[in-house]
């Protein structure tokens, strides 16, 4: 039986997410530093920092919602790209942590207080691959038990996340959240565009056309 690659990525980013727990230095070395990417060119914190988390909430958060939304993409990947569709999913979801923070690193690139760490960014583009491609199920979060169609649930976590974004009142980088989850979007219209002939993008558009035409 093979072993999915969610269950991997989540199994890595727990083992290493609780070794940074215990180690300030295995933080610092993979924590993304906008300096330390610019003055060193140390790039690999781009990736990196998406595998340690600042808590266990944090961590059990993040890894909750790839485990439920993950799976499910990544039987749809396969189902439409065939053999390669696991690759595929894995490229999506490793680029996703370098994209959702190139906003980040513009803005922050001198800012030698700035800090930032999590899969949160390719958390988001997982999820927002899963509305993409089933747009209508429906969607919530865990302690607000109201459940609404997922292209209105996307909608609304992204215009709340803006909103948090330049409030910047807390230390939660939206900014990735809102990236990631819009390339996630973009990289599976794209790549079905080129290696599939499943129109992800028509589908999407006629299940809200639908949905919308039941009223």
């Amino acid at each position: 039986m093979q072993l999915s690659i969610t269950l991997i990525i989540i199994i890595v980013t727990t083992l290493v997410s609780i070794g940074g727990f215990s180690s300030h230095k295995v933080i610092d070395d993979l924590i993304f530093y906008p300096p330390a990417v610019s003055k060193q060119k140390q790039w690999w914190r781009f990736f990196t920092c998406g595998l340690i988390h600042a808590d266990f909430g944090h961590l059990i958060l993040n890894m909750y919602a790839l485990y439920i939304f993950g799976g499910q993409v990544e039987k749809a990947f396969a189902s439409i790209f065939g053999q390669y569709g696991n690759f595929i999913y894995l490229l999506m979801y490793i680029s996703a942590l370098v994209v959702c923070l190139l906003p980040t690193y513009r803005k922050h690139r001198d800012d030698y207080y700035y800090r930032s760490l999590g899969a949160s960014g390719a958390v988001s583009a997982v999820v927002f691959c899963f509305i993409l491609l089933f747009p209508l199920q429906k969607l919530g979060l865990i302690f607000f038990p109201v459940m609404i169609p997922g292209f209105i649930f996307g909608a609304l976590y992204l215009v709340v996340s803006s909103v948090l974004e330049r409030r910047s009142r807390d230390n939660i980088n939206h900014s990735a959240h809102i990236w990631g989850a819009l390339y996630g979007v973009v990289f599976l219209i794209a790549v079905s565009n080129f290696f599939s002939s499943y129109s992800v993008l028509q589908n999407f558009v006629e299940d809200v056309r639908g949905w919308l035409g039941s009223f």
